[in-house]
């Protein structure tokens, strides 16, 4: 069940609420009753395990044609550096 986090727009009350997505949004205050707004706030979802980006993506060893890719930009680099021009990235 996701946990929604609210805000009091009169005593500025922070406070969460374990909610059904199909449920009505909260409306009143606990502490005095006011109007309160739900707040988006940052989400601890990560990821784990095998195949995702951090795991998998980044760790991938370039095919033939993009590590020729890659050597012919290293080696305009060098190039430009050797000529005084600023390597473009």
């Amino acid at each position: 069940m996701p946990i929604y986090e609210y805000r009091c727009d009169e005593c500025n009350h922070q406070f969460d609420v374990f909610q059904k997505i199909t449920e009505d949004p909260v409306s009143q205050c606990p502490e005095c009753g006011g109007p309160v707004h739900k707040l988006v706030s940052r989400t601890t979802f990560v990821l784990k395990g095998g195949g995702w980006y951090a795991t998998e993506y980044g760790n991938r060893k370039p095919s033939g044609n993009e590590k020729k890719a890659s050597e012919a930009k290293s080696e305009k680099k060098a190039s430009a550096s050797k000529n005084g021009k600023a390597a473009a990235a």
